[in-house]
């Protein structure tokens, strides 16, 4: 019996003959955090939108636990949007009880459950406070809360650190983490890199409405190879193509390639290897006029499967 909570199969989603989604298939694990990384405009939004039930597609089959999605019991998922929604005029604790006595939550269960979730993601104190009162990291945690108040099996969270500082971010991480620790099954989209890396069981690299590659962070960033990256920005990009056929002779390098008139070499012990990768460039008549070195990330996937950064 498959694993699978979603399952989509070939699926297509057009906008006036354009598709922002093309041919999409891939399953979602019960029980994982399933990340969807690219660009704004991917097509991220777009998918998990049709795989909730918002949108319809084109064409092609989504399944829900096996079944038609068009039969999804609305109770199982929860859905945070990427703008936040809810109701100003009242306090933290009245939105979270008016969409709790949606989901018809016996009263006694949705207090306590209202106080739990506060206290999870530090808004205890802002219990009795308008949320217009709030600052913009606080609405967001706040839109979380009520997209999980019903406890679904199903959480879907649509760029939920768009704009948060790194304290508000890292409130947002442990807390999808405890949906996870509950047994829930986590969906986000997210264009940034180290959201995915640090959140995501699995991540399904997206652009262009197609999938690219669908993995373990960890096995994703193998694709470019061991050791760390370095990246070469020379005076003149014309010189590029000559600059990398020279470098393919620097020992223990696992790839090489060129991406936004940049150079980017993977390699082991690449501290050590910089001298050298400096002379071999000065000696044939180039000047690097930027440098950097840093561990592989997920956007050099990206870079290596599209040859363009991920923020475009």
């Amino acid at each position: 019996m498959s694993d699978a909570v979603i399952e989509l199969q070939n699926v297509v989603k057009k906008y006036d003959k354009i598709a922002v989604v093309n041919n999409l298939s891939l399953e979602v694990k019960k029980g994982e955090i399933f990340g969807f990384l690219g660009p704004n405009g991917a097509g991220k939004s777009t998918s998990i939108n049709m795989m909730v039930g918002l949108l319809k597609p084109t064409s092609g089959n989504i399944l829900f636990n096996g079944k038609d999605s068009s039969y999804l019991d609305e109770k199982e998922i929860g859905i945070c949007p990427q703008d936040v929604v809810l109701w100003n005029n009242l306090t933290c604790f009245e939105n979270l009880y008016m969409i709790g006595k949606m989901y018809d939550i016996p009263k006694k269960t949705l207090k306590e459950r209202i106080l739990v979730i506060l206290e999870k993601l530090h808004l205890t104190d802002k219990k009795d406070e308008l949320v217009s009162s709030l600052s913009g990291g606080m609405k967001r945690r706040m839109n979380i809360a009520m997209a999980t108040i019903h406890n679904p099996s199903v959480v879907v969270l649509d760029e939920p650190s768009e704009g948060l500082d790194p304290q508000s971010r890292r409130l947002l991480w442990d807390y999808i983490l405890h949906q996870k620790e509950l047994g829930h099954t986590v969906i986000l989209t997210t264009h940034l890199m180290d959201e995915a890396d640090m959140l995501s069981d699995r991540v399904a690299i997206i652009d262009h409405g197609q999938l690219l590659k669908l993995d373990t962070p960890k096995k994703l960033k193998q694709i470019i190879g061991n050791g760390d990256t370095v990246q070469l920005e020379l005076d003149n990009s014309e010189d590029n193509t000559k600059i990398i056929n020279k470098l393919k002779s620097i020992a223990d390098l696992n790839n090489i390639f060129e991406a936004d008139e940049k150079i980017i070499l993977v390699l082991l012990d690449a501290v050590k290897k910089l001298p050298d990768i400096i002379h071999l460039v000065e000696s044939n008549d180039s000047k690097i006029v930027d440098i950097s070195i840093r561990q592989n990330t997920l956007e050099d996937v990206f870079i290596e499967l599209t040859g363009r950064q991920l923020r475009e």
